[in-house]
């Protein structure tokens, strides 16, 4: 029987089916047919409905409506009236999965194991894993869910056959936009995949975005027809139904249509306008990656930004994001952490005779992890937080000996038959065309990363600069040979370096 690996994401939970080998994205529809599982829930007086029905009253009955459930998974009353009493988001999570997972048999038939990816936000520090995984595993045995394992989503996206492979000799950086916030995970990928840090962004999430945009472009509909869509909750639920298709689609245009009783409105937007709409949306997102990067101690430059599915719908991202200096790209398939999981459940995993014995993993063998072709050398430089007020360096140290950077404009890491300032030790003369070019401009060295040009990435017409201060540290990897230069700052003795 097969493998089901599920991606618990409340901006719509997708579900794989993994045999010989080989997982691919299943369908489960939901009462109306509809395979879609945002994480919404609707209270009708006693009755609950949840998913894309629950989603389908957001604007018609806001009040009655909630999506936070999942994000804010605990004890905690919702504030969501249902009969006497609100339940709490454990239950209303609990009363999502329950109907999900009867969907779920009926579409796949008997489950064989179950792998779920869990959100990053789950996992931030030990209170919120203890809470929110052990909520969860009394959902799963309260269902009877043969669940073989969980791991976190960012790792297991990672993991998916169908993507295209990360470089295995730099960490990379998962963003995902889930329905509440972007969770930003950094994984290191020295001897595993392994998740090294960590960040939630509120307030740059799905449902903030989209609220966000149909409200513009409702606007500008209202500009161009005379017609108000928030007149009727019913209208502007149909408009932020058509905004949410037109971001999803990543077509070039749009046609809003509405009928009323006496006549019909239209109105074509184009993508640019979409982009417009979101820009600060946008900037905020990497402006935050900014920052996360800047104070993680597992950062190093450079490395590989792995966005998800629903972070790429996000008009003009991975052009901001190239602009701010991130050369590396990967787009992950829709559903990647899902497929990733059952893959890795597939492989390795079995279900245990008691839950709590279930595992959670948050590093998986590099085996696991699709990887790419790795360049025969790699560069990465390490940033030394505390440098940052540092000046800049006047040596680089190799082995315990000092080279002097000079005042030349271009200073050359690599093997002597290439005429490099700093010569690299003999182990790495099994390789061709490795040197690593420090550039002197303005008084500062700056590290170029020109890999992105080389085969194997692609090109964009530019490499990335960073700054290097005293204290940094420049890691040059061939196969099994690595060198780390340190850089240092030796203050001048009558008026001289040493």
């Amino acid at each position: 029987m097969a493998t089901i690996g599920i991606e618990l994401c409340d901006a719509g939970l997708l579900t794989a089916s993994c045999e010989s080998n080989e997982p691919h994205l299943i369908d489960i529809p939901d009462t109306n047919g509809v395979p879609e599982w945002p994480g919404y829930g609707y209270a009708d007086g006693p009755k609950l409905t949840f998913g894309r029905p629950a989603e389908d009253m957001w604007f018609v009955h806001p009040r009655r409506v909630a999506h936070t459930f999942w994000s804010r998974l605990a004890h905690e009353p919702s504030g969501l009236t249902v009969g006497a009493k609100p339940p709490s988001f454990s239950e209303l999570c609990f009363f999502f999965f329950r109907e999900y997972a009867s969907r779920l048999a009926a579409a796949a038939g008997p489950l064989d194991k179950v792998v779920v990816a869990v959100p990053g936000s789950y996992l931030k520090d030990h209170a919120a894993e203890e809470e929110k995984l052990g909520l969860l595993l009394g959902m799963f045995g309260e269902i009877n869910l043969p669940l073989a394992g969980m791991i976190d989503m960012a790792c297991a996206a990672l993991c998916d056959p169908r993507a295209d492979g990360f470089n295995p000799a730099l960490p990379v950086v998962v963003i995902d936009l889930q329905l509440e916030g972007a969770d930003i995970t950094l994984l290191g990928t020295d001897e595993k995949l392994e998740r090294k840090d960590f960040i939630h962004l509120p307030q740059l999430g799905y449902a903030h975005l989209l609220k966000q945009v149909t409200g513009t472009m409702g606007n500008r509909f209202l500009r161009h027809t005379a017609f108000d869509i928030l007149e009727d909750g019913k209208i502007e639920q149909m408009f932020f139904r058509q905004t949410k298709d037109f971001l999803v689609s990543e077509s070039g245009e749009w046609r809003y249509h509405f009928n009323t009783a006496t006549r019909g409105y239209e109105m074509i937007a184009k993508r640019e306008q979409l982009a417009v709409d979101s820009h600060a949306f946008g900037v905020a997102l990497v402006q935050g990656l900014q920052s996360f990067l800047q104070n993680s101690p597992h950062a190093s430059d450079p490395c590989t930004i792995a966005l998800t599915d629903r972070t790429a719908h996000l008009p003009g991202i991975e052009a901001r994001l190239r602009s701010a200096g991130f050369n590396r790209l990967l787009r992950l398939p829709k559903g990647a952490a899902a497929c990733g999981a059952a893959q890795v459940g597939a492989a390795r995993m079995t279900v245990p005779d008691d839950l709590a014995d279930v595992p959670l993993e948050k590093a998986v063998p590099l085996v696991d992890a699709r990887r790419s072709t790795s360049a025969e050398w790699e560069a990465r430089l390490k940033k030394n937080r505390q440098s940052e007020a540092n000046p800049a360096p006047t040596h680089a140290i190799l082995d315990g000996l000092g080279h002097a950077l000079g005042g030349k404009p271009r200073f050359t890491i690599g093997l002597a038959d290439l005429g490099a300032d700093l010569v690299l030790p003999d182990s790495f003369n099994g390789t061709e065309d490795c040197a690593v070019p420090l550039i002197n401009e303005g008084g500062r060295i700056w590290f170029v990363d020109a890999a992105p040009a080389r085969p194997g990435f692609e090109p964009n017409g530019s490499s990335s600069r960073t700054l290097i201060n005293a204290g940094d540290r420049l890691t040059v990897r061939c196969k099994n040979a690595s060198a780390d230069i340190l850089f240092a700052h030796c203050p001048p003795i009558n008026g001289r370096h040493a």
